[in-house]
């Protein structure tokens, strides 16, 4: 019996740094085959890691990187961009008037804090995750006026924050490969 060849849009990398971080853990930083193998060709990264799927050409045969580290560092960027998902991460998917989830079935927005019509702005540190429901219910008033007090205040977070919250968030498929490089909020065996 033969053993079952992996398509290749099955077979992406895990991208880490020179350092051997992941560029990101939220979402995963993976490559397509196609990127991976140009960036070995072209020396800009280093195989740490194979699959057991090769890809053939007339003169050569490659195994396909699991893993790969940059040759170059990149510095990540000190604060995050300003973005639905990057407050949904900092918030860790979670209303934060009633703390109900999106894993709850919940969908997610976002609310002003202080609303626009009380001069509040769409900024990092105005801005939080609501339910649709609790969005509803708060309406246009301050959290005072709809006594309705978030959980956590709202602020600008790291890159670095953003990663420990993605940490807890790990992708449904994780290549055997990559464990040594990921580190999960998961209970360790003894």
């Amino acid at each position: 019996m033969q053993a079952q060849v992996l398509p290749l849009e099955s077979c992406p990398a895990l991208v880490l740094n020179a350092d051997f971080q992941p560029l990101s853990y939220f979402p995963l930083s993976l490559w397509h085959w196609q990127t991976v193998v140009k960036a070995v060709f072209l020396d800009r990264v280093q195989i740490v890691s194979e699959y057991d799927r090769v890809i053939r050409s007339p003169s050569f045969e490659f195994r396909l990187p699991s893993v790969i580290a940059l040759k170059k560092y990149i510095k990540p960027a000190k604060h995050p961009a300003f973005t639905r998902f990057n407050l949904f991460l900092r918030d860790r998917f979670t209303c934060q008037y009633c703390g109900g989830t999106q894993r709850n079935g919940l969908d997610l927005t976002f609310d002003h804090v202080v609303p626009r019509a009380h001069g509040g702005r769409t900024t990092w540190e105005n801005v939080t995750t609501a339910c649709a429901p609790c969005n509803l219910s708060k309406g246009g008033r301050t959290p005072k006026e709809a006594d309705m007090m978030p959980m956590s205040w709202p602020y600008q977070p790291t890159v670095f924050q953003l990663q420990a919250n993605g940490r807890a968030f790990p992708p449904n498929h994780l290549h055997e490969s990559w464990r040594d490089y990921l580190y999960w909020d998961t209970v360790l065996e003894p």
